[in-house]
């Protein structure tokens, strides 16, 4: 069964005093996918126009726009729209291999494309080692469980003891200063399962994307109501491979997800990341809706 869905996303940044030249990567139009995910048709659209602009695809297979301005602008609206098909998986059985095991089968992968699990083992740039988290981990997690029950386990325990309270971290909050707050949003409930995972020697990755939002019981759905949203994939295994849990709702990701990008942690997979040659402070705003079409 597929569902499909129409997206349209804006950002827009407006700068106190106008930046006289800026260079950013944007990466919001979703992906198409070997199983699961076909983007059927996608555009990101600029405002002002930029002075030099390049689409490419990343290391991690992620679309991306590099634009760049040379002139002053005053503000800045990025605007994505997208017809995207999301296909329901079958169910599948846990055949992953135990905890203790799974390093042996990460180091028979004798290869470094991206879907290696070999990038998404040690630290990467926005998640170093933490002693707290690898202790919480332990203490959920034991060897004979397999992967699949492990990362069950810690995602449900995010879950459990973690409060969503968006505006008690920021973006730039490192992962050990969210998790001992026990309070966060989505970027790092995601940011601490990934460093839970790894301090077991279990690959694990950063999914950024969009997730449906069904609005309560006789209420109209509010324009913009959707977000980007943010979740955790894990490699269970060469038999049964890449995995995605989403511990703020503590379910594994199903059709109302929509990937967006794939990589080792925020830093990879950021929206929108650049410099600007600016001074004063700015304001942003971000606005998603995600539309089931009716066939």
């Amino acid at each position: 069964m597929a569902t499909l869905y129409d997206i349209t996303m804006k950002i827009t940044y407006e700068y106190e005093v106008g930046a006289s030249g800026a260079r950013h990567v944007v990466r919001v139009l979703p992906l198409t996918l070997p199983k699961g995910q076909r983007l059927i048709a996608g555009t990101v659209s600029v405002d002002p126009q930029p002075e030099e602009r390049t689409d490419f695809v990343d290391f991690f297979g992620n679309a991306a726009s590099s634009i760049s301005f040379r002139n002053s602008h005053q503000e800045l609206e990025i605007r994505m729209q997208a017809r995207v098909q999301v296909e329901a998986q079958p169910a599948l059985a846990d055949i992953s291999p135990v905890v203790s095991k799974i390093t042996e089968e990460t180091f028979d992968c004798w290869t470094l494309e991206p879907e290696s699990p070999h990038h998404f083992l040690g630290v990467s740039p926005r998640l170093p080692y933490s002693a707290d988290i690898a202790k919480w981990a332990r203490s959920l997690v034991k060897p004979k469980m397999s992967v699949w029950e492990a990362a069950n386990k810690i995602c449900s325990a995010i879950h459990s003891q973690f409060t969503y309270v968006p505006g008690a971290t920021k973006v730039n909050t490192p992962v050990g200063e969210a998790f001992k707050l026990k309070k966060g949003v989505c970027q790092d409930f995601t940011h601490i399962m990934i460093v839970a995972l790894r301090s077991l020697d279990i690959p694990a990755g950063y999914v950024s994307g969009f997730l449906r939002t069904i609005p309560p019981a006789g209420k109209e759905r509010l324009e913009g109501a959707d977000a980007m949203h943010a979740w955790v994939r894990v490699w269970c295994g060469r038999a049964t491979g890449w995995m995605e849990w989403d511990p703020t709702n503590n379910m594994m990701a199903g059709t109302d997800h929509i990937r967006v990008a794939y990589g080792r942690d925020y830093s990879d997979v950021a929206p929108v990341i650049g410099i600007l040659k600016i001074y004063g402070g700015h304001t942003t705003d971000q606005a998603v809706d995600v539309i089931p079409v009716r066939v």
